[in-house]
């Protein structure tokens, strides 16, 4: 059975006939020697076909499949073109996801072990030699430039979400208070040399900073500064208490230069608190981004380090409870593991109000109770798609009602009926979220029309009314230049607009002629003779216009002779 063997390049795919190879001795020195020489190697190992990439984007979607175990069309008309359709061979790969992709759509006998690995690694060290026009150079070149975009397309994807800038705050959080904790008391050693009372009345860091920087010299305090002070420490007593400390205080004189010093100290460990503060407001809000429902659980610091501690949200998601339960507790668990001790109950989970809360007999069934609850609400921030709080507020309230189970004795609800009616609520929610995104939509749009009718720019319309607008564009064209000559016209038919006038004039008479033409015979006498006199009426005034303008009664004359035949026929 011949064995032919794929390799995977930068610069495109290979495919080569191994025409023997012993296995037996592949490590002896005299089989390695024959290896590394390109001569003896190609007489062993023949190149059969090559495909080269077209573009370094489809290099770098083909990698990206290989690397997944996804056989790509081009890979499999490569193999379907180059192998024999005798299927009395044997395909080797360095990749064993590959060929299983392989085996199960093209159906041929592939492996990864054996010889492969050892011709897989003489292909690559003389790819050059087989290939005409590929240069070291240029090998080294397109591998360096298909790394890059490989690497960076795997930094760019994230399914992760943005968890990494979670892990990242949280971290900074616990390092800033570190850091601010030392640097709090150097300050109050270093100012307590001057007002060693000051560190008795005021215990907050952050308004100790405050004083410190507010008061500097102490012989500097008056009445008129108590207000100031009463703001830092928001407390009129403690304020008080503090002037009454300075006047009476038993620290030493300090020069100039060390207040100096001291209040530039007392800013930076102020701007650090504050930092500090906003630094916190920012972690709570890409929590409620990325992990609603557990940061509406267990808290957004206490869900913060335990997304950290796995590595990433997705992690997390893939522990079961018991690993949840005792996340950050490693080192007692392993050394109560080694001693045949008691193992840890809770880990980070410990921080949380829930088993603070809870009796001492009871602290070990709440975490385990809760960290099955974090389990849950982390599987559901990472999976899925839009993402509520509702079930993080379900899941909280069950644990408040074990707690409370734990204490009266009263039964919770069962965790189906709960569970149920928050995806009703979350179905609701986002469909109305939805709806609301699209009256937004609606509004931008509107918004945007608007503001190009006010700068005098007309809206966009549809594609599908462009061939309209092309022809109102032709015909207002044509209309334009048409003007002058219809221009031209219209003055040469002024004469004829008295003619149009007077038959205007003469319109409004033809309804009641045509309303008498519709008399019949069935009526009165009394109206025909009222019929008979307005006809004769009519007569008299139309030969009165007929006297003032003749162009008009020569026009109506035919009409009269006509309607005078029909009320004749009509009266007989």
């Amino acid at each position: 059975m011949k064995l032919y063997v794929l390799f995977e390049h930068a610069s495109g795919y290979s495919l080569y006939v191994v025409r023997e190879f012993e296995e037996i001795g592949t490590f002896l020195p005299q089989v390695e020697e024959s290896i590394s020489d390109p001569g003896k190697f190609m007489q062993i190992v023949k190149l059969v076909g090559f495909k080269a990439f077209a573009s370094a984007a489809s290099a770098l979607e083909n990698i990206n499949s290989i690397t997944e175990g996804i056989l790509t069309d081009a890979l499999r008309a490569f193999l379907e073109t180059n192998l024999p359709k005798a299927k009395t061979f044997q395909l080797g790969v360095i990749d064993p996801k590959l060929g299983a992709a392989i085996n199960e759509a093209l159906n041929f006998s592939v492996t990864h072990i054996g010889v492969v690995p050892e011709v897989i690694r003489g292909i690559r060290t003389h790819i050059t030699h087989f290939v005409k026009g590929l240069s070291i150079a240029s090998v080294k070149q397109t591998e360096l430039g298909l790394g890059h975009s490989y690497s960076r397309g795997k930094v760019k994807f994230n399914v992760n979400r943005a968890d990494n800038m979670i892990i990242q705050s949280i971290a900074l959080v616990d390092q800033l208070d570190k850091d601010i904790n030392t640097f709090a008391m150097r300050i109050k050693e270093w100012y307590s040399y001057h007002f060693p009372e000051l560190a008795k009345i005021v215990t907050d860091n952050y308004q100790y900073g405050q004083c410190a920087n507010f008061i500097k010299e102490r012989t500097s305090l008056k009445e008129e500064s108590l207000e100031k002070l009463e703001e830092i420490v928001m407390d009129s007593a403690k304020a008080q208490a503090i002037l009454d400390g300075a006047r009476m205080s038993m620290g030493m004189d300090i020069s100039p230069i060390d207040l100096i010093n001291i209040e530039r100290f007392a800013k930076r460990v102020v701007a650090l608190s504050e930092y500090r503060k906003q630094l916190a407001e920012y972690l709570r809000s890409k929590m409620d981004s990325v992990a609603p429902n557990l940061a509406t659980l267990i808290g957004e610091v206490v869900g913060a380090r335990l997304i950290s501690h796995a590595g990433s949200l997705t992690n997390l998601a893939k522990y079961p409870a018991s690993t949840v339960q005792i996340l950050g507790a490693e080192k007692a668990l392993f050394r109560a593991i080694k001693t045949k001790s008691n193992t840890p109950k809770y880990g980070l989970i410990y921080h949380s109000t829930f088993i603070g809360r809870a009796g001492m007999a009871n602290k070990g069934r709440i975490s385990r109770y809760l960290a099955n609850k974090c389990s849950i609400a982390s599987r559901i921030d990472c999976f899925t798609e839009n993402l509520t709080k509702v079930f993080g507020e379900k899941l909280r309230n069950q644990v408040e009602d074990r707690l409370k189970f734990y204490e009266t004795g009263n039964i919770p609800r069962k965790n189906v009926e709960v569970m149920s009616e928050a995806l009703e609520e979350h179905n609701q929610l986002v469909s109305s979220l939805a709806q609301k995104g699209k009256k937004r939509k609606l509004e931008e749009v509107n918004g945007d029309v608007a503001e190009n009718v006010v700068n005098g720019e007309t809206p966009k319309k549809k594609k599908k009314k462009k061939k309209k607008q092309q022809e109102e564009a032709a015909a207002e064209e044509a209309a334009a230049e048409e003007a002058p000559v219809a221009e031209e016209v219209t003055e040469k038919k002024k004469k004829k607009k008295n003619k149009v006038v007077v038959e205007e004039a003469a319109a409004p008479e033809e309804p009641m002629h045509i309303a008498e033409n519709g008399v019949s015979e069935k009526k009165k006498k009394k109206k025909k003779k009222n019929q008979a006199a307005v006809a004769e009426a009519e007569q008299e005034a139309a030969v009165e216009v007929q006297q003032e303008e003749v162009p008009a009664a020569e026009v109506t004359t035919k009409k009269k002779k006509k309607k005078k035949a029909a009320k004749e026929a009509v009266d007989e």
